[in-house]
């Protein structure tokens, strides 16, 4: 039964603000970062909720015991009552939920109004939450009241009286008392009615309990007050902090928990799920109101559609028919058909029938009722992976992972899957497990999509679609998630920049400092103050020590350069020259080269979602970006095919125009530009000779006809550690059919010619101590055996529109600039494939024409090594952005400081205009009066301090006699 969308009736539905507070963070920003790191945050049980040796046993039918100790926990926060109306005294009889659901809530609504919260209209404002029915503090507070079982048990073991009623005593004070603000403490419904009580709403407030599925189900009643009318903004989400041994004790006797201790959805290896804790909730309102009122938008919801089993084997056994009736009522809503949407955030337990039963409905909508033509186009995923099972919290946690997906264009990953579950056959299916993170690229014919499932015991369903926002509205900002930041720190003398460094190391350095250095440094980066110092940090931490190392050595040498292989990088008076760029060609290239800058800057991103207006009958980023896998031999396939040439050379030219785009935003455009063998071509698209559909165009063509000239007959290539006047000599006198087809450095030259005759070469270059290397490459490159494949490419070119260049371009063969007819331009571009690259004589050429300052653009940093030992007597700067290896961010920033401290001009600024205004750390003020909170209840007797041998010893003289053995039966 395929899908038929129809016109959606119901109005779009913004996303105007998120908050978050799960394990290993406290906000939306935290939260996001662990997802894209992958951070596994699930650990073993804390004392602070329940004692290991009180309640585990590995052995699954223990009577009251739970086989499993791990899950996922939320750290202590410090919470300032006073801030949120709530008096001290009655914290330890006010669940845990409540409390942690203002602080929620406070996020959420300042995110969304930006500050602005007190000036807006709050009567038509709804707090709708998913919290399942059970609190922890009513368990706690039920508990106090089994007084008579107490006294029966210990009247019928012959305990006296008066001796059972202390005992009573004792055991009712390990509880908190009942009082006044017990009852509205313990009640589920109070958590939204504490927030709209709080915050002054006037619109609707409740909670939805629909299990696991809880926060979808709330989600779908602040869509109706959205649609109906009812409402102008609707705070929708999910909390749940119940992770007492109860709620073990629920999930191990039905049983669903992992007796490995960890949650694995979809792979070979999971055997249950594990479960967590946390908060979030996000703001909406109708997509036209949002727009209309200035509102920052995260994404948009197209459709949400739900359903019941109806009659099944079991309550709570998942079924897939009554999933895909969910999936099918969401998209005949969204308007559109599931073969469009490309991120799937599943429930994903982690338990093998629930996965099974998932997988079973997502595949019969996405596969078997709207195929398309090819296979594994969607990313699967669960975040339960990284944060366990938050129940009533669940979807909407996937919900949030799903919005800052689609706002930042990431594929966030899924952890734990070393392979996945056979018996899903998922390579024959629409799905992939995205094991990492990856970016997002899309073309022209529709919008980024994705959705997110939620099921519940009970047999509820509910699935829900969301679009990237692309409207005239305002984006949101993005959240920070750099792995380590760039200060830059600007003085007009040695001293006075060392004082400052100082001056910031010995302060206070809260959490978020760093990112505001950097921030603040960046903008107010002055070249023309001549002392300039740059660090990369990854933590507060790190950067105190780089600056205080960096103080010392300015002290002891004010004069003297220096430049650190752990990113701090110091000149006074530094002089740029003329800036060169550089472009790598063939042999650079590497598998996800790029997916780094390209998550972290809409400007690279942007250079590969231009990649699908070229047809090379596959996508270019499914090759650069493939889907994960999971042997050696499939990892090993996925790099040699980007090796081949007709995928190699387009996909070093992308790499490179990415990088390029992130550094025009940086202000910073070259004087003179030259390439490598292909890289040449990306050499001509940045002067502007070649557009960057035409460079890839045309690199597309130059490696099909250099792969055509593969084969025995093509030849092949080897590298060898001479010059090129000493390979010169020995070629001479050898008069074999090998020429030299790159001169790269004083101490490397590439040979190349026929299989026989490099052969022997490599047989007498070894004979005289040379050190020589066989390339992997499909010909002979730049010899006269490839010269069959300059006649096509001319033809080629012929209908490529060549511009005027903007800068001279060096040209590999003629170690000069090219010259400014088109005609020519094509000939000398045509005749390169099979001519030798003269790169020593070209980066000399650049250097006696003004360059100093040689940046390599693109993968790796094998130029920047060249021109090091090209130029190494004569004054010059050779600057690398990207390391194989490295985090693409960090490298990025290790050649920006380079340049900043030799006085190239940047223009920092414009790399922060997607995010918030910086808001200095240091000058928060701190609460006058703050309590530490978590998970657990604040005050909750147990465990006992110390442990349960930290309780009272009973006294011997008063031991009771265990009771006699009931009679047997007749």
């Amino acid at each position: 039964m395929a899908v038929s969308p129809v016109p959606n009736p119901a109005p779009a539905i913004a996303v105007v603000g998120v908050s978050a507070l799960f394990p290993g963070s406290t906000d939306a920003t935290g939260f996001w970062r662990d997802i894209l790191a992958g951070k596994d945050l699930i650990t073993e049980v804390p004392e602070s909720h329940w004692l290991v040796g009180d309640y585990y046993d590995p052995d699954p039918k223990a009577a009251d015991k739970t086989y499993c100790k791990r899950g996922a926990f939320l750290s202590p926060i410090d919470f300032d009552p006073v801030e949120h109306g709530i008096p001290p005294s009655i914290m330890p009889a006010t669940d845990t939920s409540q409390l942690l659901a203002l602080m929620v809530a406070k996020q959420v609504l300042d995110d969304a109004t930006q500050g602005q919260f007190a000036a807006m209209d709050k009567e038509r404002v709804s707090v709708i939450l998913g919290v399942t029915s059970g609190q922890e503090l009513f368990v706690e507070m039920g508990a106090r009241l089994q007084r008579p079982q107490w006294l029966q048990g210990l009247r019928e073991a012959g305990v006296p009286e008066d001796e059972a009623q202390v005992i009573c005593d004792r055991i009712a004070a390990q509880y908190v008392p009942w009082q006044e603000s017990s009852f509205p403490g313990l009640l589920g419904n109070v958590v939204a009615g504490r927030i709209a009580n709080r915050f002054d709403l006037g619109g609707t407030n409740c909670v939805t309990d629909a299990a696991c599925a809880s926060s979808l189900s709330a989600l779908a009643m602040g869509l109706n007050e959205l649609t109906l009318g009812h409402s102008d903004m609707v705070i929708a989400g999910g909390v749940d902090t119940f992770n007492d041994i109860s709620m073990f004790m629920c999930f191990s006797k039905t049983p669903a928990l992992s007796a490995t201790g960890d949650c694995r959805p979809f792979s070979d290896q999971a055997d249950g799920t594990i479960i967590g804790e946390g908060l979030t909730m996000l703001a909406l309102k109708r997509l036209d109101d949002a727009e209309r009122d200035g509102d920052r938008i995260y994404a948009v919801i197209r459709g949400l559609g739900t359903s019941s089993d109806g009659r099944a084997m079991s309550v709570y056994a998942p079924l897939s028919a009554g999933q895909a009736k969910a999936l099918r009522r969401t998209y005949a809503q969204a308007g559109y058909g599931p073969e469009t949407v490309e991120l799937l955030e599943a429930h994903g337990t982690g338990t093998r029938a629930g996965d099974a039963a998932e997988f079973g409905g997502l595949k019969m909508v996405f596969g078997d009722e709207n195929p398309r033509d090819d296979l594994q186009w969607c990313a699967l995923g669960s975040v339960k992976s990284q944060i366990g099972h938050t129940k009533s919290t669940a979807g909407a946690a996937g919900l949030f992972k799903v919005v800052m997906a689609l706002h930042h264009k990431v594929l966030p990953p899924t952890i734990k899957v070393d392979r996945p579950n056979p018996k899903l056959e998922i390579e024959q299916s629409p799905f992939y497990l995205n094991t990492q993170a990856r970016p997002w690229v899309r073309g022209t014919n529709h919008v980024r999509r994705a959705s997110v499932s939620a099921f519940g015991f009970g047999g509820s369903n509910f699935h829900v679609a969301l679009e990237e926002y692309v409207g005239p509205g305002h984006r949101a900002y993005r959240a920070r998630t750099m792995p380590s930041e760039l200060v830059v720190l600007t003085a007009a003398e040695p001293a006075a920049l060392a004082a400052e460094a100082r001056a910031i190391a010995g302060g206070e350095l809260p959490a978020g400092t760093l990112s505001y250095l950097a921030r603040t440094t960046q903008e107010g980066f002055d070249v023309d103050r001549p002392a300039r110092l740059a660090v990369v940090a990854a933590d507060e931490a790190d950067l105190a020590k780089k600056l205080l190392a960096a103080a010392e050595a300015i002290d002891r040498a004010p004069k003297e350069a220096f430049g650190l292989p752990t990113g701090v990088h110091y000149a006074f008076g530094a002089e740029p020259g003329d800036v060169a760029f550089l472009f790598p060609g063939q042999g650079s290239q590497y598998v996800n080269m790029g997916a780094d800058l390209a998550m972290a800057f809409d400007e690279a991103r942007g250079a590969w979602d231009a990649t699908r207006l070229v047809d090379m009958g596959e996508p270019l980023d499914r090759v650069v970006f493939p889907v994960p896998v999971f042997t050696d031999e499939d990892r090993a396939a996925q790099q040699r095919r980007l090796t081949e040439t007709q995928w190699a050379q387009p996909a070093i030219g992308a790499a490179s125009l990415a990088q390029m785009a992130v550094l025009r935003a940086l202000g910073l455009t070259p004087d003179h530009a030259g390439g490598h063998s292909f890289g040449e071509l990306t050499a001509l698209a940045a002067a502007g000779v070649l557009s960057p559909e035409a460079l890839l165009r045309v690199g597309r063509k130059r490696g099909e006809l250099m792969a055509d000239a593969g084969g025995e007959a093509a030849g092949t290539m080897a590298a060898v550690a001479l010059s090129a006047a000493e390979m010169e000599e020995h070629l001479a006198g050898w008069n074999l059919d090998v020429v030299i087809a790159n001169d790269n450095g004083p101490k490397q030259v590439v040979i190349s010619g026929s299989h026989a005759a490099v052969e022997e070469a490599e047989r007498r270059l070894q004979g005289v101590g040379a050190t020589v290397r066989r390339l992997p490459v499909a010909a002979a490159f730049h010899s006269p055996l490839v010269a069959p494949a300059s006649e096509p490419f001319a033809a080629f070119l012929a209908g490529v529109k060549f511009g005027k260049a903007e800068i001279p371009v060096y040209a590999n063969t003629e170690a000069a600039p090219y010259p400014s007819a088109a005609a020519k331009q094509r000939a000398l571009l045509a005749s390169q494939v099979s001519r030798s690259v003269r790169f020593v004589e070209m980066i000399q050429a650049m250097h006696a024409a003004g360059a100093r300052t040689f940046v390599e653009v693109g993968p790796g940093a094998v130029l920047t090594g060249l021109v090091s030992e090209i130029l190494k007597d004569q004054p010059f700067r050779a600057v690398s952005l990207d390391r194989k290896g490295q985090h693409g961010v960090t490298a990025l920033w290790h050649g920006l400081a380079q340049l900043a401290v030799g006085g190239v001009a940047l223009d920092f600024a414009a790399l922060w205009l997607a995010y918030a205004p910086a808001v200095d750390p240091r000058a928060k003020k701190k609460p006058a009066f703050s309590l530490p909170i978590c998970g657990t209840n604040f005050g909750k007797v147990y465990p006992p301090k110390g442990g349960t041998a930290a309780l009272p010893k009973p006294n011997p003289a008063r031991a009771v006699a265990a009771p006699a053995p009931a009679p047997a039966a007749a």
